[in-house]
């Protein structure tokens, strides 16, 4: 099935149960298709088979995370210490007075 937009943003929830349950959904942008809606479990639709599901989606349990996170790290401008996030937090709860 083919949206619009407006009504993808509107139907959403119904949406994505169809797509769980199998359907193609494709949302339009003056129609246009631009998007494709599909379960995270379900194999990548592209042909290019150098981005691999397992590159773009992290696994669910914790170990698999963690083994995708070194695979696949942050930048080096967005690393932070833990000292650097606490003071960060701290500065937050600090401007909410």
């Amino acid at each position: 099935m083919q949206v619009n937009i407006f009504e993808a943003k509107n139907r959403l929830s119904q949406l994505i149960k169809a797509a769980l349950a199998g359907e193609e959904v494709v949302i339009a942008n003056r129609g246009q298709p631009i998007a494709r809606l599909v379960p995270i479990d379900a194999p990548p639709a592209s042909k290019d088979k150098s981005v691999t599901s397992a590159a773009v989606t992290p696994p669910r349990h914790e170990a698999g995370f963690l083994q995708w996170l070194n695979a696949n790290p942050l930048p080096a401008y967005l690393r932070r210490s833990a000292q650097e996030i606490d003071a960060s937090i701290e500065d937050e709860r600090n401007a909410w007075d």
